[in-house]
């Protein structure tokens, strides 16, 4: 019975919580991670300044197709700027949501 208790106590709280100094290279990660985030942000910033543009250009040309797709890329360039500019705040909460879960 000893066995069979010390097996369900090892299922249910294996006792591993993130570490941060567990890793050589944790800083220069960060700043990979950090230079990633910078590179998207930018590519975000032109996607939107052509968007905005191919949807000016439909609208005042006549091209529907045109202005509907500038649309939809202004759209995205602004969800994907939400997204990247929330993302440590999103992980944040569903690891500490995670770590609720018993």
């Amino acid at each position: 019975m000893f066995l069979a208790d010390a097996a369900t106590q090892l299922a249910f709280d294996p006792g591993i919580t993130p570490n941060e100094g567990g890793l050589p290279g944790l800083s220069v990660l960060k700043q990979v991670m950090g230079s990633i985030n910078l590179f998207g942000i930018i590519a975000i910033v032109g996607a939107l300044a052509v968007s905005a543009g191919v949807w000016a250009w439909g609208h005042h040309s006549g091209g529907h197709q045109a202005e509907a797709n500038g649309k939809k890329g202004v759209l995205v360039s602004a969800g994907a700027a939400l997204l990247i500019g929330a993302a440590n705040g999103i992980v944040a909460f569903f690891s500490g949501l995670g770590g609720q879960v018993h």
